[in-house]
């Protein structure tokens, strides 16, 4: 309870504990530990996940059935900034243009492209960078 716990939660939380003793009780060790310490591990680590499910948010409703249609100034808006994008990226030097492909429309880690290429990991990194820095510019 000094840890944020309500006191149903501890009162939960000390069953488990005693119900895992009793269901692990062969697997006590005395030469690794006392028993003492086993059980207050034991019970730490209970605290610990009780505390992280309890503090962990409750995931959001999705809705169901057919979504609306999009506004229309929206749509608009997504499709001007991806032709901005696409005019950015035909604008880039040839050896980024063909790195910022691989890496973001192939799906494809740094290392893949190394092994791809024959090029340095040190070199695809860099030139990525330099790439989405000028591709940053470029949409602002």
């Amino acid at each position: 309870m000094r840890s944020g716990a309500d006191p149903s939660l501890a009162e939960e939380c000390t069953q488990e504990v005693m119900a895992t003793l009793w269901n692990k009780a062969h697997l006590f060790d005395p030469t690794r530990a006392s028993a003492a310490t086993w059980i207050f591990t034991i019970a730490r680590n209970r605290k610990i996940d009780a505390l992280r499910k309890q503090r962990r948010p409750e995931p959001e409703d999705l809705p169901w059935g057919p979504s609306e249609e999009p506004d229309q100034a929206d749509a608009l808006a997504l499709q001007q900034e991806s032709e901005r994008l696409g005019e950015a990226i035909a604008s880039l030097p040839a050896k980024q243009k063909e790195l910022i492909e691989k890496a973001y429309f192939g799906d494809l880690s740094h290392s893949e492209i190394a092994e791809q290429t024959g090029l340095p990991l040190g070199t695809i990194k860099s030139r990525i960078r330099l790439a989405l820095d000028r591709l940053r510019h470029a949409m602002t």
